[in-house]
């Protein structure tokens, strides 16, 4: 957006018609591709809502915008159908590209284009009066040539896209709020015109762009918990500094916990550790690597300076109330004889819950580090994995450091008045 106002709204680089229609087409025809390549409906529906808007008011006004007639129609329901498409983008789910997702979409803006359709007739001097009503002075804005119920939607619709930015960081939410700012300023330029066309192709370029965003933060990033994947590990090590240290995270009893309560149950689970792990202190960095396997990297640190951070790390999760959302234990359920047997034994089982309906979840860790006579990455990560085992082997939830032997202090049962 910032290149473009510099470009296009000061003038240093002249732009022919020809070049802005270039870019224009150019622009739309590579995101249309891409997001059907990337099976993106949100980012597809977004590109055709930009695209109709920009050529409807081309055609009805004939380049020109006129105070009047079919051309004012025109841009007066485009700047106030368009925020409402990109709020409708935002608050529909991701659900690819398939007929049963996109359907809807089209036919929402096939009836939003007989519309326009009908109200751009020739004979027609005026929009609708609930798309020119005044609220208020229309001298106060005398700065946009938006329609003050233009405004308002606009506005509410950058409030809502900032607020699903901050609360989720999403590359697509991030690419809508721009995106729609960049179009806001191709309408306050008028709508029509070289510098427009050229502010509605910056939109859909600012789509793109978020669209290659996205696919990067999926191909590096596990989407469940949000940390980075084995891909960004395997980059990760690549360019770890001679001293490290290199700790191997495992949930315990994770089985337990979707043979008992669902995959459900288990993914808050992994939410819950993925959250403290990002948490973890002494700089590290903490990657999924596997099902309920993670991974934290300490770049110029030894195995032992960071062992009383693996230590906070256990204890926080260890004392973490973790209530699962619509929990169902599946021992409780009678489903034939096989069933039965199976929560007549199932006591083994080690997922813990208490009488409030809350469970318990630990984590093992093993710690290996340069320190200890290893200097090739792998040899640590192995040191890691057979600390990690030997967590295992004496009782689950302690740390554990490859070559020593940690024993955790039990923890002091509360006594009950």
């Amino acid at each position: 957006m910032l290149a473009s106002l510099v470009l296009i709204g000061t003038g240093i680089v002249p732009l022919s018609a020809a070049a802005v229609e270039f870019y224009f087409w150019a622009v739309f025809s590579a995101g249309l591709f891409l997001a059907w390549r990337f099976h993106s409906s949100r980012i597809f529906s977004a590109l055709i809502t930009l695209f109709l808007a920009s050529r409807a008011m081309e055609f009805f006004s004939a380049g020109k915008l006129g105070i009047s007639g079919p051309g004012r129609i025109a841009f007066e329901a485009v700047a106030f159908l368009l925020p409402l498409n990109f709020l409708l983008v935002s608050w529909v789910r991701e659900r690819g590209l398939t007929l049963v997702a996109l359907g809807p979409r089209l036919c929402v803006l096939l009836l939003e284009a007989v519309f326009v359709a009908v109200i751009c007739r020739p004979d027609e001097k005026s929009a609708p009066w609930f798309l020119r009503a005044r609220f208020v002075s229309e001298h106060l804005f005398r700065w946009t040539k938006l329609p003050q119920p233009a405004l308002v939607l606009f506005v509410f619709a950058f409030g809502v896209l900032l607020g699903r930015v901050l609360l989720y960081h999403k590359a697509t939410d991030i690419g809508l709020l721009w995106s729609l700012a960049v179009a806001s300023i191709a309408l306050q330029t008028g709508g029509v015109g070289r510098v427009a066309t050229a502010y509605f192709g910056t939109a859909a370029l600012v789509l793109v762009a978020s669209l290659v965003e996205n696919s990067y933060f999926l191909a590096y990033h596990d989407e469940l918990t949000g940390l980075p994947g084995r891909r960004a590990f395997n980059e990760a090590i690549l360019q770890l500094p001679e001293c490290f240290a290199i700790a191997a995270v495992d949930i315990d009893h994770f089985k337990s916990f979707n043979d008992t309560y669902g995959h459900d149950t288990g993914d808050q689970v992994l939410r819950l550790v993925a959250r403290r792990l990002t948490q973890v202190s002494g700089g590290g960095e903490a990657f999924r690597v596997g099902g309920e396997e993670f991974t934290i990297l300490f770049r110029g640190k030894h195995a032992d300076d960071v062992v009383s951070q693996a230590e906070q790390l256990r204890r926080e999760i260890e004392i973490s109330e973790f209530r699962a959302r619509g929990i169902v234990d599946r021992r409780a359920v009678a489903r034939g004889p096989e069933r039965r047997q199976l929560a007549h034994t199932s006591k083994k089982r080690k997922a813990v819950q208490s009488g409030s309906g809350e469970l318990s979840v630990t984590i093992s860790i093993g710690i290996a580090g340069t320190n200890t006579g290893l200097k090739d990455v792998e040899q640590v990560i192995l040191a890691a994995d057979k600390a990690l085992y030997k967590a295992k082997q004496n009782g689950r939830n302690r740390v554990e450091t490859a070559g020593t032997q940690r024993t955790r202090r039990p923890r002091l049962k509360r006594s009950i008045a």
